[in-house]
């Protein structure tokens, strides 16, 4: 890995999609390593630890949020973007407060994704969406939202929703409603 290059983790455990998007930021000056799971990544991290990482939310195993926590304790000033084709608003709420720099929705360009790391401010000028979330929006979101105050536990989520935990499977398994 060439010294002078800034450390890029990249974690997604879609092979395709990691593979484009590494030699993608390669060619945009970034030394990349990549990995398919939280423990992959924390292994390579304590090699070396990242300047930038690419993180996805749902990956096998422990979720994305938990790689955040794990990256910011191995260096609090790594920067991290968290993607993700299940976006929430439970879920940007959480990887920021964890400490991600940002926050993008799939698809996202290479640019876009570049533009999020180093991006130190919000944007107070971004549109605001004129119509408001749909009811099935607004219910996955809630979903995603107790899930993550119950840990990720699907039994404890579907209790607090006064749900059939196989209810809740399925829910889960679709994408999220778009709005």
């Amino acid at each position: 890995m060439p010294e002078d290059l800034p450390s890029l983790l990249l974690v997604d455990d879609d092979v395709t999609f990691r593979t484009v998007l590494g030699r993608a930021l390669v060619k945009r000056g970034f030394a990349v390593t990549s990995a398919a799971d939280v423990n992959e990544a924390v292994m390579l991290a304590n090699q070396n630890a990242p300047e930038y990482a690419v993180v996805d939310l749902k990956l096998p195993g422990d979720s994305g949020l938990q790689l955040v926590v794990l990256l910011k304790q191995l260096d609090e000033n790594t920067r991290i973007v968290m993607l993700t084709g299940y976006a929430s608003i439970a879920t940007a709420i959480e990887a920021i407060k964890l400490g991600a720099t940002h926050y993008l929705a799939k698809p996202a360009e290479v640019d876009e994704i570049i533009a999020a790391l180093y991006r130190n401010d919000g944007n107070a000028d971004i549109s605001l969406n004129p119509k408001p979330p749909s009811v099935g929006r607004l219910e996955w979101e809630h979903i995603q939202r107790v899930l993550i105050e119950n840990d990720n536990n699907i039994s404890a989520t579907a209790r607090a929703l006064s749900m059939h935990r196989r209810t809740l499977q399925r829910k889960l398994a679709k994408n999220p409603v778009r709005n």
